[in-house]
């Protein structure tokens, strides 16, 4: 069955986008431009893979077309483009809502009360195999290509995280040694966030981005891809880990005056 699998993966990576379908990734995922022609190739496959393998469904009213699929893919793909890839193995659907939507959340704010709240959002994923995303949101987050914003990339992080059990910001790792040096590294980069919170040094991934360190590890992915060398400044040693667990370096992509003219224009996190 496994190399049927792979046999079938890997005719679909051979099998090119149409023309039309490669021009919407260019122009919804503006990164697609700093990646070199073989990692264009590779991203354009893996597309292929994904789109064959993960189920869509629009929610709220929304009428899927290619382009919902076709830019939700590349972004998903990103994340995978250099690892050993397995195409989110526990993810079967993508459900899409045409802008951002309410969810139901129990709060534990004393004793054994619970409180229900309403949170908007514009992205979950559930470990039941479920990604859920706001188009507008998604929209939004590729357009902004280095405002740290990408909810796509945000809610794959999570179903990476989510691969070898519960969302708690340890992803599953091939690599030995890096799962060693990764608790220790990321807790202390977490508490040092924490605290330059509390003492009003807002930290790169915002306050959102301290709420639990599986949010810390989604949005540092964010971060990674979209302001690389700021990460790099902030935290030399994170950003370590995350170039061994994606095999990826964008800040070797992105020129650093790229990054700085979005932050200088009012679009950085």
């Amino acid at each position: 069955m496994f190399g049927f699998k792979r046999r079938r993966r890997e005719r679909l990576k051979e099998t090119p986008l149409s023309a039309a379908a490669g021009a919407i990734v260019a122009r919804n995922m503006p990164y697609f431009r700093y990646l070199s022609a073989d990692e264009q190739r590779k991203l354009l496959g893996f597309i292929q893979v994904f789109l064959s393998e993960k189920s869509f469904e629009g929610c709220g009213g929304l009428k899927l077309t290619d382009e919902i699929r076709l830019t939700v893919a590349a972004h998903a793909c990103l994340l995978l483009l250099h690892r050993e890839e397995d195409f989110y193995p526990n993810l079967c659907s993508v459900l899409v809502y045409p802008a951002s939507f309410s969810v139901r959340t129990v709060q534990h704010p004393v004793g054994p009360f619970t409180e229900e709240q309403s949170e908007i959002r514009v992205g979950e994923a559930w470990q039941r195999g479920v990604v859920i995303l706001a188009w507008d949101g998604v929209l939004r987050g590729a357009q902004g290509e280095h405002d740290g914003f990408n909810v796509v990339l945000h809610e794959f992080a999570h179903q990476l995280d989510m691969e070898n059990g519960a969302a708690d910001g340890y992803p599953g790792f091939r690599d030995r040694a890096l799962a060693e040096r990764w608790p220790g590294i990321m807790s202390e980069a977490y508490e040092r966030a924490l605290k330059g919170l509390e003492e009003g040094r807002g930290p790169l991934v915002g306050r959102y981005g301290v709420r639990s360190p599986s949010e810390f590890f989604a949005t540092l992915t964010e971060c990674f891809f979209e302001r690389p060398h700021s990460f790099k400044a902030w935290e030399s040693a994170v950003y370590e880990l995350f170039t061994a667990f994606y095999q990826q370096d964008p800040s070797k992509r992105i020129p650093p005056e790229r990054e700085f003219a979005a932050e200088r224009l009012g679009n950085g996190a």
